[in-house]
């Protein structure tokens, strides 16, 4: 400021003193103007700056207390299950206690740390029970007479592969779902072109499975239009809860049968004005589950006798009953569609190339779990019967031929799957269905 009073004075001269006194008090006016305004615009650019400061703090509040909502399953379901538990902890199945001698697992610390050990088993089989239960509720919703059975069971089976993100031997179905219909008691799935179609007055057993590395989730319920059936559901119900309550680690396989028919054989159903005592089919079996093998080796019988087998711990069973109108007898009888590789099977030389070359596709897509004529056609394998029976003959594949009452009678059944853990029994595939 003083280097510019003095050029002034030197510019207005000596003689003119007033105006250049004048002219100091202008130019001191038009400085201190000057240096107002730029402290009033430095200040507003700093009163902008902190404005715009606290609104990014704001927003940055706002952005953490929105929290992301957890992904829900569409209708119909298409996101996978994984996507739907991103910590990938999938839930539990019911918890039931054990009875009697073994009450002191529950509190075992050395039990305790056994399931550690075996929580991404549980986790796996867990997950393949979530499916589960997510597509037997959908499929449960759009049931109605009139659906072509062939629709259903793709409807079901590419719902599962969605939900479980297939992924070859690592995830996907377990095994043909069987749609099994009136004295058709199990092991029946529609074959390519095969046109039945699903009625009012029909008894179906809707049977299937989803595995994820091998661990096996085996799980079916019965549909009846007709509330005529429901004494005979009722009764396969709780004779599979009474079953599934019996099981435990060391008990006897034959007990758990023979409280299974005493519950079972307690209903009656009247169909058609005629009354029937609901019978247990005594050569149907629940069974013992492996990793990649559906029938592990122990039977689970539904009626007193049988086999003296114990439980043991770790293992996997399914529970399932079949309550019948009739004998209580079941045989093998119309056209086969499921096939499974025999779980022991050997190295067995094979002289026709088409059969070499079935059986590679079989190891490949399925190895020893069950699979059906309609996922051969499926994967782009035709003219495949002559090498298909060439497998079976020489016993590298068994056929499961459809089980049918021997009386034509009419069949329920229900079945869940149970893991006996070391501290509690787990019943892995239990919903809010049933």
């Amino acid at each position: 400021m003083a280097t510019e009073i003095m050029n002034n004075e030197v510019r207005v001269g000596e003689n003119e003193e007033s105006e250049a006194s004048n002219g100091i008090e202008k130019l001191e006016i038009s400085n201190g103007t000057d240096e107002v305004s730029e402290n009033s615009s430095s200040m507003q650019k700093d009163e902008d700056g902190v404005t715009a400061e606290v609104a990014k703090k704001k927003k940055k509040k706002n952005k953490s207390k929105k929290k992301k909502e957890p992904l829900k399953q569409t209708d119909p379901p298409s996101i996978p299950v994984v996507e739907l538990f991103p910590s990938r902890e999938f839930p539990e199945g019911e918890i039931q206690q054990y009875k009697d001698d073994n009450l002191w697992r529950t509190t075992s610390e050395e039990k305790r740390d056994l399931e550690r050990f075996e929580k991404p088993k549980y986790n796996a089989v867990r997950q393949a029970a979530e499916v589960h239960r997510q597509v037997r509720k959908y499929i449960r919703s759009i049931l109605k007479p009139g659906m072509l059975m062939t629709d259903l069971c793709e409807t079901l089976e590419n719902t599962v592969r969605k939900l479980i993100s297939e992924n070859g031997l690592q995830a996907g179905i377990a095994f043909p779902t069987g749609c099994s219909l009136n004295w058709v008691a199990a092991h029946w799935t529609p074959n390519s072109g095969d046109k039945t179609v699903l009625e009012y007055d029909d008894v179906m057993k809707l049977d299937f499975g989803t595995h994820i590395d091998g661990n096996i989730v085996d799980c079916a319920f019965t549909v009846a239009f007709n509330p005529m059936y429901d004494p005979l559901l009722e009764a396969s119900r709780e004779a599979t809860n009474t079953g599934i309550k019996e099981a435990g680690i060391d008990v006897r396989l034959c007990d758990i049968g023979a409280a299974i028919q005493e519950v079972m054989e307690s209903y009656e159903v009247e169909i058609n004005g005629k009354v029937f005592q609901v019978k247990s089919i005594r050569n149907l079996n629940g069974h013992s589950i492996g990793p990649y093998q559906i029938h592990a080796g122990k039977s689970v019988p539904i009626v007193k006798g049988g086999e003296q087998t114990k439980m043991e711990e770790g293992e996997f069973y399914a529970i399932e009953t079949f309550a019948s109108t009739g004998k209580g007898y079941v045989r093998e009888d119309l056209e086969c569609s499921h096939y499974m590789k025999n779980f022991d099977a050997g190295h067995i030389p094979l002289r026709l190339p088409r059969a070499k070359q079935l059986l590679a596709t079989i190891n490949k897509n399925f190895s020893t779990l069950a699979f059906c004529r309609r996922y051969l056609d499926r994967l782009g394998e035709t003219k495949y019967l002559m090498a298909l029976k060439n497998l079976c003959d020489v016993g590298i594949v068994q056929p499961y031929p459809p089980l049918c009452d021997i009386k034509g009678s009419y069949v329920s059944q229900f079945e869940h799957t149970i893991l006996l853990r070391p501290t509690c029994k787990e019943v892995i595939s239990r919903g809010d269905d049933y």
